[in-house]
């Protein structure tokens, strides 16, 4: 079993140790994109049903669109195309022409089946999106809809790490239309709302929601909000987005209606999501130097029960009552595994499933039988404690309702530890050439003055606080007027 890198040592090593040791993920063939394992597909599965079952009950409906988008239709709204052609994977020709090289047998291209028009490899899926919208809308009567996809996208990273920035990553994006700006208006903060929900009640990351700077806001966007999370290493991660797009996508593609009273004009749109990004936030949030940690409302295994044995009649006595407990649990609190596994140390085990953060492991040996009792240990903090028979059904629930609220807790009050009010810029500097964190400043709000803060730092402003201090004071980077307090963190 490989060491895990100390977290003090080498952050990002730590990081990756993680993955490898929770088997959530590991390297493909193909530069920057990942094979995500069993165990990382399970939170991901959770996120998936979660999150559509709240946007299902908000009244979207889930659609499927291509995966190659003609290039013309990239070109057709400014923006998105100048914020995405750095990024795209672009399909030339059809067929592949065996051929000998150097004596060596080889594919390429066939010339012949050249393309007339190049595709896209979705890095989003507005315009192929809206193209549709256009045949589907002509009426009020039409309005809103409200739809999502669960898709895969790529954009094409030079430098990459799993979860947080690959090539190929999975995600779900929400695409809507309505008949008024207030309605888009609407829509986009019930999404980036549902976001914050899931973020903080969920995943136990506590969030920052607010608007994102004219310089950072999506290709295409009147206006873009996220919800912003601090990571161990004090550095901030963009957890979500939503964006009212207003009506320049509804331009781009002609997607026009006929309101009440007979008057054509263009809808309003939204879009919104939220990727396997997610993960890595999860990761980073709560896991420790002996592995992976996670809330119990997104494990993908909740307990994991192991007997203990040393001899045959022993083990026949063990598993059948770990079986009967596992199928008590499930229908109370979800998927319960029971650690069979002969000729394995039960230490051994236990560290391997801490590894792969289970939040509860209950422990069942011939002197628990006897006196009807398991042994519960807490992942997160080691709390261990005996528990009867007859109150597993109410004591495993309430220590996994502990471990969610300790999370979340512990993550929040670590941000406040690490959130800072600065005046100067000498502050400002200092703050982030050492342990960084989130920084509460004043901004002129000149996008030329933030770009500067940017390349002299490599300190962004995550977003403008919903909530944030409207005081006057002095810009921290040029000292212009401001009219109140923004984020400021580095950021992934």
């Amino acid at each position: 079993m490989a060491d895990i890198t100390k977290r003090s040592d080498d952050y990002s090593r730590w990081y990756q140790d993680v993955i490898a040791a929770g088997e959530l993920a590991e390297n493909s063939p193909v530069r920057g994109c990942m094979v995500i394992r069993p165990n990382g597909y399970a939170i991901w599965e959770n996120i998936q049903r979660t999150l559509d079952d709240k946007f299902k009950e908000l009244g979207h409906v889930n659609a499927y669109f291509p995966l190659l988008i003609p290039k013309s239709f990239l070109a057709k709204e400014a923006q998105h195309v100048d914020g995405f052609a750095k990024e795209c994977a672009i399909v030339t020709h059809h067929r592949l022409k065996q051929t000998t090289i150097d004596g060596k047998i080889t594919l390429i291209p066939d010339p012949e089946s050249k393309l007339e028009e190049e595709y896209i490899i979705r890095p989003t899926s507005e315009t192929v999106i809206w193209d549709q919208y256009r045949k589907w809308i002509q009426s009020y009567r039409d309005l809103p809809l409200l739809i999502n996809q669960w898709a895969n996208v790529m954009r094409w990273e030079m430098r990459t790490r799993m979860f947080l920035r690959t090539t190929e990553f999975l995600w779900q994006e929400g695409h809507t239309a309505h008949a008024t700006a207030k309605e888009g208006r609407e829509e986009t903060l019930q999404m980036l709302e549902v976001y914050r929900w899931f973020a903080e009640d969920i995943l136990a990351m506590p969030v920052i929601t607010g608007a994102k700077t004219a310089n950072e806001r999506f290709a295409g966007a009147v206006e873009t909000f996220s919800i912003e999370a601090m990571m161990q290493d004090n550095k901030a991660l963009q957890a979500a987005t939503s964006h009212d797009l207003g009506q320049n996508f509804a331009k781009a593609f002609d997607v026009k209606f006929q309101d009440a009273e007979g008057k054509v004009e263009h809808v309003w749109a939204t879009s919104w999501g939220m990727s396997t990004r997610i993960i890595g936030a999860l990761i980073m949030t709560h896991s420790d130097d002996d592995g992976l940690i996670l809330p119990p409302r997104i494990a993908g295994t909740k307990a994991v029960i192991i007997p203990i044995w040393r001899s045959d009649e022993e083990m026949e006595q063990v598993i059948p009552a770990a079986e009967k407990i596992a199928a008590e649990l499930r229908p109370i609190i979800g998927p319960v595994h029971v650690d069979k596994r002969d000729k394995m140390r039960p230490g051994w085990k236990y560290a391997e499933w801490e590894r792969k953060g289970v939040p509860v492991r209950l422990e069942i040996g011939p002197r628990d039988l006897a006196g009807q009792q398991v042994m519960m240990a807490a992942r997160h903090d080691r709390n261990k404690q005996a528990v009867g028979f007859t109150q597993l059904a109410t004591a495993v629930p309430a220590e996994l309702d502990r471990i969610q609220q300790d999370l979340y807790d512990r993550a929040l009050q670590r941000r406040k530890e690490a959130t800072v009010q600065l005046e100067t810029w000498e502050e400002f500097t200092k703050l982030f050439k050492g342990d960084g964190g989130f920084a509460l400043c004043h901004w002129c709000g000149d996008g030329d003055c933030e770009e500067a803060i940017q390349e002299k730092t490599k300190v962004t402003i995550r977003n403008i606080p919903f909530d944030r201090d409207e005081t006057e004071g002095k810009c921290i980077h040029c000292g212009k007027s401001s009219i109140g307090r923004v984020l400021f963190s580095q950021g992934y």
